[in-house]
């Protein structure tokens, strides 16, 4: 499979330039691309196949010796194409902040405690329908210095591969209801408010599992009209 974005005037995607997302001005081209041709490697390797993910690694509340604080969810969706159909055999992956809002990375640095049993990181592998499920934690807000007083929305961070490296795409997960909506330049660089709405995810009751674990759904669809919103790498 190859992932295509949609057409750029469908105000889909985030601008490169984004002014209000202060270190978008410095990341965006100033000049016109220059096609390059992709090389016979690139189109074809890594190609990724079952071996790749392990068991659990889908779960990332089971990675360390301990359980991780904060609340647990499921988040699980399909990775779909233009016409609703399930893609199958798509490797998914995400990472995030902890509960408190905090990476392990050693740019982080964030004045909120790391979890030594929550990393942050999972994979997984969608099946025949294009059907994909983690376990996890809710991340937490955090202050991101973009201007006064700024916080990120609670996130997940999604990639979805392809048969070869190159066929990669990336987008953010959003938690529905979320009072920061308004003040993150981030989520407001895409365009369209529909669109948008396309990376908010739905509470979902039916999975919630009983005294265990609240369930979100977040479907991610690939190109055309109904396309979720996608980072330009």
């Amino acid at each position: 499979m190859t992932f295509i974005y949609p057409v750029e005037n469908n105000r889909v995607h985030p601008a490169a330039l984004s002014p209000e997302y202060k270190s978008s001005i410095k990341r965006a081209p100033n000049k016109p691309l220059i096609p390059m041709q992709h090389t016979l490697s690139e189109l074809t390797g890594p190609v990724y196949g079952h071996e790749t993910v392990r068991a659990g690694d889908n779960d990332l509340t089971v990675q360390h010796k301990g359980e991780p604080l904060g609340e647990r969810i499921i988040v699980h969706g399909h990775v779909l194409d233009e016409d609703g159909r399930g893609v199958p055999n798509t490797l998914v992956e995400i990472w995030q902040a902890n509960a408190c809002g905090r990476y392990i990375h050693v740019r982080d640095q964030h004045p909120a405690p790391l979890d030594p049993n929550f990393t942050g990181a999972g994979r997984t592998q969608s099946d025949a329908s294009g059907y994909y499920r983690f376990v996890t934690i809710k991340p937490g807000a955090y202050p991101w210095g973009n201007h006064h007083n700024a916080w990120r929305p609670a996130h997940i961070h999604f990639s979805v591969f392809g048969h070869s490296f190159i066929s990669r795409l990336v987008t953010q997960m959003y938690f529905p209801g979320d009072p920061l909506f308004p003040f993150d330049p981030i989520f407001n660089s895409v365009p369209d408010e529909k669109a948008r709405g396309r990376m908010i995810s739905s509470f979902d009751l039916e999975n919630t599992q009983p005294e265990w674990a609240l369930s979100y759904r977040f479907n991610i669809v690939l190109r055309g009209r109904s396309a979720t919103p996608m980072e330009k790498n």
